[in-house]
C-alpha cells in the first residue's frame, strides 16, 4: 500500500493507515492545500475549482471529499461527474475557472487513485507550484469558510458533448472524410469514462462502433494499462467483427492506442508518429516528446523540414518544451497526443479524429499506414524500489560505467547508442526505476533492457 507525494499530483491506494496511503483524512489535507494555493495565486471574492473524475470504484468518495473540503474553504465547484482528463482541462479555461482536478490514477489498478492538478490554463502544474502544495499540506495555520462564506457546488454533465464540439471546429479534423470511408471501430473503454467520450465521437464523425467494456462501471475487466498484453479481448473482437481498427483508451482518456484490422497493435509510441505525419503534412512545423519515446518522431519531423526535441518526462515538461519550441504537435510515446490548437494537455479524443482523418486520406488500412513508418521496436521494463536502494547513486554509477556514450541527464539517465538507447529514471508516479530501451528488432530491445536490469541489480 502506498502514499506518493510529488508535483504530479497526490497519488495513492485507498484504505489503510493516514500518510501511507490515501485515506479520507489524506484527501481532505492535499484538498485543504490546493484549496490555499488557489487563494494565494491571486486576491479575488470569489474562487471557481472544476473537478471531474474517472470511473473507479472510489471516485464517488473521493470526490465528495474533495469538493467538501473546497467549499469548507469558501471556494465554489463545477462538478463535471464522470469525464476525463482532457475534458476537465478544458472546461478549467471554459468556465474561467482559477484551477481544476482530476480525480484518476490513470493506468494503475483500481486500488489506486489520484487528484491531478490544474491551474488557471487547464494545466498541470509546474514544479515549483507542486512543491508549494507539498509544503502547504504540512500548514496547520488555515482558516476555513464561517457558513455564509462557503462554496456552491454545481452540476454540469455537458462538457464531454462541448469537448467534441471544439474537435469538430478544428481545421484538420475532416468529418466528411471519414464519413465517407465508412470505418468500423471496435471500442474498449475500460469500462471508465472513455466509454462515455470516444463513442459518442466516433458517431459525430459517422464510424460504425462497436462497444467492448464501455459501461462506466469502474471494475476494469483488465489491467487498465493500453498494452499489448492486456488486450487480448480487443485483438479478437476486431477480428470478429471484421473491423477497420480497435481503439483502446486509459481509465482517464489521456493515452491513446489503436489495433490493426488484423488484431495487432499498430503500437502505442506510433500514434504520436502518426498523427505528427498527417498534420506536418499540412503545415510545417516542429515536435516534442520526451526522452523515454520512439526515434521514429525525430525521422517523421525531419523528414517534413522541422525540428524535434525532446523534454524530460512528465507532461508538465514536454509542454513548457513545446511552448518555448512553438511546437505544432507533440505528446508523449505512451500514446498523449498534445495538439496546442485545442489546448495544451495529452487528449485522446482529438488524437482519435486526427488519426481517422489521416487514415481516410491514405485510403489505406491500418496495416498499411504503420508500414509506412520507421520501424524501432521498444522495451519497457521496471524495477520494484525498496527502502534500501539509493536510486540516486545507481543512475550515478550507470552514467558512470557509460560515460564515453552520448549521455542525457535531463531526466534519470539517457545512454544513445549508435543503433539503439537506453533510458534509466525513476517514476514520478510509482515506487519503481523504469527501464526504457528502443532498438531495430524486439529481440534486441529486450535483450538491451534485460543487460541493463541485471547491471543495475548488481548494484544493490
Amino acid at each position: 500500500m502506498t502514499l506518493i507525494k510529488s508535483i504530479s499530483g497526490i497519488r495513492g491506494t485507498i484504505g489503510g493507515r493516514p500518510g501511507d496511503n490515501l485515506t479520507p483524512l489524506d484527501l481532505v489535507k492535499f484538498s485543504t492545500a490546493y484549496g490555499q494555493w488557489i487563494k494565494n495565486q491571486s486576491s479575488a471574492e470569489k474562487y471557481k475549482v472544476v473537478i471531474g473524475r474517472d470511473a473507479r470504484i472510489s471516485g464517488p468518495m473521493v470526490q465528495q471529499l474533495v469538493m467538501s473540503t473546497l467549499v469548507g474553504m469558501g471556494i465554489d465547484i463545477v462538478d463535471l461527474g464522470l469525464s476525463t482528463t482532457p475534458t476537465v482541462e478544458m472546461a478549467v479555461t471554459m468556465e474561467n475557472a482559477n484551477g481544476g482536478i482530476i480525480l484518476t490514477a490513470s493506468h494503475n489498478p483500481k486500488q489506486w487513485n489520484a487528484l491531478k492538478l490544474l491551474n488557471a490554463k487547464g494545466e498541470f502544474l509546474n514544479a515549483a507550484d507542486g512543491e508549494e502544495i507539498l509544503k502547504l499540506s504540512e500548514d496547520t495555520d488555515i482558516e476555513y469558510a464561517e457558513v455564509d462564506d462557503l462554496g456552491a457546488i454545481t452540476a454540469n454533465d455537458e462538457y464531454i458533448d462541448k469537448h467534441i464540439e471544439e474537435i469538430l471546429k478544428l481545421k484538420w479534423v475532416d468529418a466528411k472524410k471519414i464519413r465517407a470511408s465508412k470505418f468500423k471501430v471496435v471500442v474498449d473503454g475500460v469500462n471508465s469514462t472513455g466509454g462515455i467520450s470516444i463513442p459518442p465521437l466516433l458517431k459525430k464523425l459517422g464510424v460504425e462502433v462497436v462497444e467492448l467494456y464501455c459501461e462506466p462501471t469502474g471494475h476494469f475487466p483488465h489491467d487498465p494499462e493500453p498494452l499489448a498484453k492486456n488486450l487480448t479481448d480487443l485483438f479478437d473482437k476486431v477480428k470478429e467483427e471484421k473491423a477497420d481498427l480497435g481503439i483502446v483508451v486509459d481509465p482517464d482518456v489521456d493515452r491513446l492506442a489503436f489495433v490493426d484490422e488484423n488484431g495487432n497493435m499498430f503500437g502505442e509510441e506510433y500514434t504520436l508518429v502518426a498523427v505528427a505525419d498527417y498534420l506536418l503534412g499540412k503545415q510545417k512545423g516542429n515536435t516534442v516528446s520526451n526522452l523515454s519515446s520512439s526515434r521514429a518522431l525525430r525521422d517523421v519531423t525531419e523528414k517534413h523540414g522541422g525540428k524535434y526535441q525532446a523534454s524530460a518526462v512528465g507532461e508538465v515538461n514536454v509542454v513548457q518544451l513545446m511552448k518555448e519550441t512553438n511546437a505544432l504537435i507533440g505528446g508523449e510515446g505512451n500514446g498523449g497526443i498534445i495538439f496546442p490548437e485545442l489546448h495544451y494537455g495529452r487528449d485522446s479524443l482529438v488524437g482519435t479524429a486526427l488519426f481517422l482523418t489521416h487514415l481516410a486520406e491514405k485510403d489505406k488500412t491500418v496495416s498499411e499506414l504503420r508500414k509506412e513508418y520507421p520501424s524501432y521496436y521498444m522495451s519497457k521494463s521496471k524495477i520494484e524500489l525498496t527502502p534500501e536502494m539509493d536510486v540516486d547513486e545507481i543512475l550515478a554509477k550507470m552514467q558512470e560505467n557509460y560515460d564515453s556514450e552520448e549521455i542525457s541527464t535531463v531526466d534519470g539517465v539517457k545512454i544513445d547508442f549508435p543503433e539503439n538507447w537506453v533510458h534509466l529514471r525513476k517514476s514520478n508516479t510509482e515506487p519503481i526505476i523504469r527501464i526504457y530501451t528502443e532498438a531495430k528488432s524486439q529481440q534486441e530491445a529486450d535483450d538491451l533492457a534485460e543487460r541493463f536490469i541485471k547491471e543495475m541489480k548488481d548494484l544493490f
